[in-house]
């Protein structure tokens, strides 16, 4: 085997696949001890090196240096054996005893005889390594090794998409069949649920498009990262990308509820008492927010301020409805009578109940809307100033 060779293959292949050089030499070491095993019928005393520098394969066969008594019952050298555990039987299961084989062992007298200074449980080694023994290694080695770079790559694939689950990405749309859609993310193909795409929207074969990391899992199949551009969350971060003081932390995304296709409300404030939130979302002459729009296949958004007061935020997160009074009748329950006239009625609840059903998930409140009439049955009067 030409060391020089191996050397340039490993280096080429580590670059290709973006694995460390050791992986690779500590699969390469498995497999040739496995091989060499297999093909010369060698007891487990044995082991390979790779010289990391020169790319060079030996292998040596050890021998243990332990005593024994009359019987060639072996007393010393041995590891201690690892502790069993306690069962319930009676009887207690008998020592194993470990019996001198001169393929294994070596008794401290003729271990000193090469080397004068060694002790009872260190080993002797003796290079082994067979003329031919690249070629007949090469063969069988290399399933062990693929296995190996397989693994090593998943790993990879894992670890670099697990910091990104929750994010968006961009990918091209490789590949299509009857349930999903095949995005190539570049190191890895993510898969887009077609129950995760926005209703309507039509998504074409080789086109680049914006994704939203739903779940990263490592399988036995390898990793699965799955996809979506459904997700309330894939809106957030398609507002972090257009908004710049969303991404600068002058804005910030307080929630986010969403029915994909239909509508989004997002709220938003800012600590900053002279930045306009909602303003700076929708953009002048609603540039920013059209953007977004574009993006979500013309699904409608109501960019909504967010307020401390929750009545408020109430009022606020029912837009486009006006004249509405919020009364919090449970704080701890998140209980609330939303009160509006008959001319804002289908406008707070929505068509089929749509914007009130966003504005209770986007507060976090239970919201109960009555009319002015049916208020004031149950004896609560609106008196304007």
């Amino acid at each position: 085997m030409n060391s020089k060779e191996f050397k340039t293959a490993l280096k080429v292949l580590c670059e290709e696949k973006d694995i460390e050089e050791d992986i690779i030499y500590d699969a390469m070491e498995l497999a040739l001890t496995s091989a060499y095993k297999k093909n010369y019928q060698s007891l487990p005393n044995v082991r390979v090196d790779i010289n990391r520098q020169t790319g060079e394969i030996h292998i040596y066969s050890f021998k243990t240096v332990v005593e024994k008594n009359a019987d060639d019952e072996i007393i010393a050298g041995l590891p201690e054996p690892e502790p069993k555990e306690e069962t319930d039987d009676d009887e207690e299961d008998e020592e194993q005893k470990v019996y001198f084989d001169k393929r294994l062992h070596l008794t401290l007298d003729d271990a000193k005889k090469q080397v004068p200074d060694i002790k009872i449980g260190e080993t002797i080694e003796t290079e082994v390594t067979p003329k031919d023994f690249g070629r007949v290694a090469a063969a069988t080695a290399k399933q062990v090794v693929v296995q190996k770079i397989r693994e090593a790559e998943k790993n990879n694939i894992i670890s670099l998409y697990a910091d990104k689950q929750d994010e968006m990405v961009t990918g091209t749309v490789e590949m299509e069949d009857v349930r999903n859609y095949y995005i190539d993310l570049g190191k890895t193909q993510g898969i887009l649920p077609k129950t995760e795409i926005i209703p309507g929207e039509k998504i074409k074969m080789g086109s680049s498009i914006k994704v939203y990391i739903s779940k990263v899992e490592n399988t036995g199949k390898g990793p699965l990262i799955l996809l979506s551009r459904s997700h309330y969350g894939f809106v957030k971060r398609l507002f972090e990308l257009e908004i710049p003081e969303i991404n600068d932390g002058i804005i910030l995304i307080y929630s986010v509820a969403r029915e994909a296709g239909n509508r989004t409300k997002i709220a938003v404030y800012s600590e900053k008492s002279n930045v306009d939130a909602v303003g700076s979302c929708i953009g002048e002459k609603g540039m920013r927010i059209n953007r977004i729009i574009n993006e979500l296949n013309g699904e409608k958004i109501d960019v909504v301020l967010y307020d401390k007061d929750p009545a408020q935020f109430i009022e606020n997160a029912l837009s486009p409805a006006k004249n509405v009074h919020v009364f919090i009748t449970d704080e701890d329950k998140k209980e609330t009578i939303v009160i509006v006239d008959k001319d804002n009625l289908s406008l707070a609840i929505g068509k089929k109940g749509l914007n009130i059903r966003l504005a209770s998930r986007l507060t976090h409140y239970k919201l109960d809307v009555k009319t002015v009439e049916e208020a004031q049955k149950m004896g609560i009067n609106i008196v304007e100033d």
